[in-house]
């Protein structure tokens, strides 16, 4: 527990404070002559500031006042002891070197008071200080849980478009099968295709070497041809000054040559 130093806090420093932190606006004889229900105000104030007074003093413990007569005439007095209770706990954990008493709050003493309202700013001053020092590493976590929330918004949105791209490709799958069976099929037809035409470029090359060799024996037969037309010509004009014998000759030249165009 931190620990303060004790004297009082000053007086114009404790009215200083009190209009800083904007807990009270006071003056010095506030202080100087302390009206009960003016200090019960201040120290309901301050403990607001600090956190310390979570509950309105209003709402009294109703448990505890059915056990009293007349509930309504300890109305006040129930606000200043649950008022009481949280100030000298605060006190005591501030280590304040004397002790709360009822007694300041119903009848309060300068110097008492300003002790314990010193012990009190003191504590506030070095709250605000810590949670000045804080301040960074709050905003830092605030930050980071703006993009945490960010992220993990980012993330449930990737999730659900996860999920309908799961869901669509559910839908699609027979689709999908389908596709992948007609492209099974079409492969195997185009692998038959493609044994077909190899069977056909490989007939087409038996075919142009055939055509080869009937342009070869074409060739030849023409050469052949003129030869023989040439000789039958030269013949042909010896025919008609040779004699017989000759024209039988030529007769069986004639029948060799049909016979080797055939």
């Amino acid at each position: 527990m931190s620990r303060f130093d004790y004297p009082t806090m000053p007086r114009h420093d404790i009215i200083a404070v009190l209009a800083e932190f904007q807990i009270a606006n006071i003056s010095e004889s506030d202080l100087l002559h302390p009206d009960p229900d003016f200090i019960c105000n201040l120290y309901t104030h301050i403990l607001l500031h600090v956190d310390s007074l979570q509950e309105d003093n209003g709402q009294m413990d109703f448990g505890a006042l059915e056990h009293l007569e007349n509930p309504d005439h300890h109305v006040h007095s129930v606000q200043v002891m649950n008022l009481y209770n949280k100030v000298r706990e605060l006190l005591a954990a501030v280590d304040c070197p004397k002790a709360f008493t009822p007694k300041d709050l119903i009848k309060p003493e300068t110097d008492r008071t300003e002790l314990f309202l010193g012990a009190l700013l003191n504590f506030c001053i070095h709250r605000e200080t810590k949670l000045e020092l804080l301040r960074p590493v709050v905003e830092e976590l605030t930050n980071f849980e703006e993009r945490r929330l960010a992220a993990e918004a980012r993330t449930n949105q990737l999730n659900a478009e996860i999920a309908e791209c799961e869901e669509s490709r559910e839908r699609e799958l027979p689709l999908v099968q389908e596709v992948n069976s007609k492209v099974t099929e079409l492969r195997q037809t185009i692998s038959g295709l493609n044994n077909h035409q190899m069977s056909l470029k490989t007939s087409i090359k038996q075919l142009k070497e055939k055509t080869k060799e009937m342009d070869e024996k074409i060739s030849n037969a023409e050469f052949s041809l003129v030869q023989s037309v040439q000789e039958n010509a030269n013949l042909r004009s010896k025919i008609v000054q040779s004699p017989d014998k000759l024209q039988v000759q030529v007769f069986i030249i004639s029948v060799y040559c049909w016979l080797t165009l055939c």
